[in-house]
């Protein structure tokens, strides 16, 4: 039974955080795109999975696996397990990772230690903290404070916002991220929450000085369909596709690709996604939802076999096409679902 003492059991944000939890495991998306995008196969290898280098650079670092665990949860006692969870598994793999919403946390110090459980567990880990759009330099600032943050992310969710009972759209979301930007002591990374971005978008996020952004496409957990069941009357369902998949901001993105870094998430599942996703231009792919729902299902020791499975396939994968590293990969060819071929030429894209 939980303690009645603490002040999460009384929390509204940590009951919506509990809320978003338990209602994660139900909506997922109907397919990231990923399985659109094929890789040509080739019959002669030319390179072992031995000679393969997983290495990748963004946010300033170097990592030895393009690998991350994106933001989740936090504000809660089951969000602070998870978390605990999530950076015992980072801190193995030496895997970034990036904590849940901290804007709630900044204005109720009770909840903090539901966030700070993963500087705890992996004191030496790179960690993003993750704040809303809607907040100042300074509450930027006390976010990554509050964590020894590595990096920072700021997600934009006008959708989720939309449908959210609680819900709030400004129009000044960008004027808050050039501030941000620009007075951060740490790099910054623009995130969306499931929607993807477009070039529109990425023009908008460049101009203001961003040179990092994780589009988060369409096909995971999908919070459109999550905010409309905690909605009464559930009346914006028609919302539950909106967005762009994982793959077709990827290809949104390859403008933005030439002078920024582009992180991928969305609906990764399997260790093809990660290949696939590399090729198409991400330096690093997120996962998030697929990692909550297998600690659900099979715990902190199952996961953490699961992300072995995977890092001991991504180099078998890379040699499966000829490539040793990641700039092998993006020369590898490829070819197009009709579907993808037409929303690449209506939205005037080149296919990579």
């Amino acid at each position: 039974m939980p303690d009645t003492k603490h002040p999460y059991p009384n929390n509204p944000y940590s009951r919506r955080k509990d809320e978003h939890i338990a209602l994660a495991t139900r909506f997922t998306g109907n397919g990231n795109g990923l399985t659109d995008v094929h890789f040509v196969h080739q019959s002669i290898p030319t390179v072992a999975a031995t000679q393969v280098d997983l290495s990748t650079h963004f946010l300033g670092r170097q990592f030895p696996t393009p690998l991350y665990i994106n933001a989740m949860t936090g504000g809660s006692a089951k969000g602070k397990e998870i978390n605990g969870q999530l950076a015992q598994i980072a801190g193995r793999f030496h895997l970034p990772m990036a904590v849940g919403s901290l804007s709630a946390a900044l204005s109720i110090p009770a909840l903090t230690d539901s966030f700070t459980i993963v500087r705890e567990k992996n004191p030496d880990g790179f960690i993003l903290a993750n704040i809303g759009a809607d907040k100042s330099p300074a509450e930027a600032r006390r976010a990554v404070a509050l964590l020894a943050a590595d990096a920072l992310q700021i997600h934009v969710n006008t959708v989720q916002e939309t449908v959210m009972p609680e819900g709030h759209v400004a129009t000044d979301w960008l004027t808050h991220i050039a501030a941000i930007v620009q007075e951060s002591a740490v790099p910054v990374v623009v995130k969306e929450v499931g929607f993807g971005m477009s070039q529109e978008t990425l023009l908008q996020l460049a101009a203001v000085g961003v040179t990092t952004v994780d589009i988060s496409g369409r096909g995971g957990t999908n919070f459109a369909a999550i905010e409309n069941a905690r909605r009464p009357g559930h009346t914006y369902d028609y919302l539950a596709d909106w967005g762009l998949t994982t793959a077709q901001s990827l290809l949104e993105s390859q403008s933005f690709q030439k002078k920024g870094t582009v992180l991928a998430s969305g609906g990764i599942t399997n260790p093809l996604d990660v290949l696939t996703a590399l090729r198409l231009g991400a330096a690093g792919v997120g996962v998030a939802g697929f990692l909550l729902r297998s600690l659900m299902h099979v715990g902190l020791n199952g996961t953490s076999d699961l992300v072995s499975t995977w890092l001991d396939q991504l180099p078998a994968l890379f040699a499966l096409v000829n490539a040793r590293d990641i700039t092998e990969l993006r020369r590898q060819p490829l070819w197009w679902e009709p579907e993808m071929s037409n929303y690449a030429q209506q939205r005037h894209l080149s296919l990579p």
